[in-house]
C-alpha cells in the first residue's frame, strides 16, 4: 500500500468539528457509547482519538495548506507539461514554503528521476507523488530518535530557546501534558536573568498544580537546578522540565551556563539532563533554521518543539530542522489552548499539510467503485 493511500484509509472516517469540539479527550471517554449501541472497543476508541489528533492538525496547519495547494494548484494549470520550466516553478513554490534549499533539491532531483522512470509527461500525475516524496525523505533519517526518553523514575528535561518563541508558554503546556497522563510534574526556574519569566512560569505552575523551585531574579542558574533536583528526588516527582535562558547573543556564557547546569544534574543521574529541547518560533521561518544551528553548537539538542506552526503559512520548516539539522521534531504547537501542544507525527503532519488533497483523492476513489 502507497503512503497515499496509507493516509487515505487512516483519514478516511475523519471526525467532523463539531463531533471533535463537544467530544473532548477524557479517561471516562473509554467507556462512553459514541455508536449508541453499547461499549466501544479499546481499538475503537484509539482510532477515534487518532482522528481527533489527525484534525487538529488539519486545523492548525490551515494556513500553510490553503497557500501551499493553492500553489501546487497553480503550478498544475500554468505547467500542464513535465518540464524543466516546470521543476524550477516547484523548487521556487517549495523553498517560499521554507521546506529548505537543501530538501527542495533532494526532492525535486527524485521526481525527475521518477517522472523519466514512469514516463510522466502531465504534471497533475505528480500531485501525490510530490506529497509521498516529502514524507519519505521526512523518514528517510529512520535513526533519529522521535520519542521522549522517559525515565521509570525522575527525568530531567532542559528547555531552551530565545525570548519570545514561546519557551515558558511550552513548558506549561508541556507539564500539562505529563500531569493529564497521571505524573507528578516539578517546574525549575532557572531563566533568572530575563524580567518576570520567573514570575511567568509561576503562573504556569499555578494553573497546571505544579510546584516551581526558584530563586530571585539574577541569581545563579545552576543555584537554582540544584535545589529543584534534589527537591524533584525527595518528592518523588517524576519529571522535571528547567526553564534556561536563551542569551544567544553571548554564546560563551550561555554555554558556559548550561554546562555548569549539567553537571549539577549529574551529580544526581549522571545520564541526565534526558532531553534538551529546542523551542523555535515557526512564524520566524529561516530565522528559526538559524537558532537551531546555533543552540546546537552550543549544546547537544534532542529535539525541537515547534510553536505557533497553527500560525504561519510556512509548514515546510518541520522538514527542513530533520532533514538538514537531523534534529526531530518532537512537539508541535497547533493553537493557543492548554492542550494544543501535540506530538509530532509526520504522517499527521502530512495529512495537516495536504488534507483536502488527500480526502478529494478518497472521495474520487470511491466514486469511481461506485460507477
Amino acid at each position: 500500500m502507497s503512503l497515499f493511500d496509507r493516509l487515505k484509509k487512516k483519514f478516511s472516517g475523519q471526525t467532523d468539528k463539531e463531533e471533535f469540539e463537544d467530544t473532548p479527550v477524557t479517561e471516562e471517554t473509554k467507556d462512553a457509547d459514541l455508536d449508541g449501541d453499547g461499549l466501544i472497543s479499546i481499538e475503537e476508541f484509539e482510532e477515534w482519538e487518532q482522528e481527533q489528533v489527525g484534525y487538529k492538525f488539519k486545523q492548525g496547519l490551515e494556513k500553510s495548506r490553503e497557500k501551499f495547494q493553492d500553489q501546487i494548484n497553480q503550478l498544475m494549470a500554468t505547467y500542464r507539461t513535465v518540464d524543466e520550466d516546470f521543476f524550477e516553478a516547484l523548487e521556487e513554490v517549495l523553498i517560499t514554503a521554507d521546506v529548505g534549499f537543501e530538501t527542495v533539491m533532494e526532492l525535486t532531483d527524485e521526481l525527475r528521476d521518477y517522472a523519466k522512470l514512469k514516463n510522466i509527461t502531465e504534471t497533475t500525475e505528480l500531485r501525490e507523488v510530490i506529497v509521498e516524496k516529502m514524507i519519505e525523505i521526512y523518514e528517510r533519517n529512520g535513526d533519529l530518535d522521535e520519542g521522549m526518553n522517559m525515565q521509570d523514575d525522575l527525568t530531567i528535561i532542559l528547555v531552551v530557546g530565545v525570548n519570545g518563541v514561546g519557551k515558558t508558554t511550552s513548558i506549561g503546556k508541556l507539564a500539562h501534558r505529563y500531569k493529564s497522563e497521571g505524573k507528578n510534574v516539578m517546574l525549575a526556574a532557572a531563566d533568572t536573568f530575563r524580567a518576570g519569566a520567573i514570575n511567568q512560569l509561576q503562573v504556569w505552575g499555578d494553573r497546571v498544580d505544579a510546584d516551581v523551585i526558584k530563586h530571585q531574579e539574577g541569581s545563579d542558574p545552576a543555584a537554582v537546578v540544584f535545589d529543584a533536583v534534589n527537591a524533584a528526588k525527595r518528592r518523588g516527582t517524576d519529571v522535571l522540565i528547567v526553564d534556561t535562558a536563551g542569551r544567544l547573543q553571548n554564546k560563551g556564557n550561555l554555554m558556559k551556563e548550561l554546562e555548569k547546569m549539567k553537571r549539577v544534574i549529574q551529580r544526581v543521574d549522571e545520564n541526565a539532563p534526558h532531553e534538551v529541547l529546542l523551542v523555535l518560533d515557526a512564524t520566524t521561518g529561516q530565522n528559526a533554521m538559524l537558532q537551531a544551528k546555533s543552540f546546537n553548537d552550543v549544546t547537544e539538542l534532542t529535539g525541537i518543539v515547534l510553536t505557533k506552526l497553527d500560525g504561519t503559512a510556512k509548514g515546510g520548516i518541520v522538514l527542513a530542522i530533520k532533514n538538514e539539522l537531523g534534529i526531530p521534531v518532537k512537539f508541535v504547537g497547533l493553537g493557543e489552548k492548554i492542550d494544543d501542544l501535540e506530538i509530532f507525527s509526520a504522517e499527521n503532519y502530512v495529512y495537516g499539510l495536504f488534507a483536502d488533497m488527500i480526502d478529494e483523492s478518497g472521495e474520487s476513489s470511491d466514486d469511481e467503485r461506485t460507477e
